[in-house]
C-alpha cells in the first residue's frame, strides 16, 4: 500500500506545480495586458547613427531639423566618436 500513496502524492505535487505555473502565465498576462503600448510602428523603430549607437529620430530627420534652425550649432546634435582606449 506504501507505493500507491507514494504515486498519489506525486501526482497532487505535479497536479498542484502545473495550477501554480498556469496561475503565475495568466498574471503576467493580465500585467502585460495593462502596460499595454502604442503599437504604432513609429514607436517602435530605432535608428542607428554613424557612430553604432541606436537612437530614437532617424538622423535624416535631425539633419532636417538643424537645417531649418541654423542658430543651433551642428556639433550640438551629433555624438563625439567613442574613444578607443589605449591597453
Amino acid at each position: 500500500m506504501g507505493r500507491r500513496n507514494y504515486n498519489t502524492f506525486i501526482k497532487k505535487q505535479k497536479a498542484e506545480k502545473k495550477r501554480k505555473a498556469k496561475m503565475e502565465k495568466r498574471l503576467k498576462k493580465e500585467s502585460k495586458k495593462k502596460e499595454s503600448t502604442s503599437g504604432n510602428l513609429e514607436d517602435m523603430m530605432a535608428y542607428v547613427d554613424e557612430y553604432g549607437n541606436i537612437i530614437s529620430v532617424d538622423s535624416e530627420d535631425a539633419d532636417q531639423e538643424t537645417a531649418e534652425n541654423p542658430d543651433q550649432d551642428k556639433s550640438q546634435d551629433k555624438p563625439s566618436p567613442p574613444e578607443k582606449e589605449e591597453p
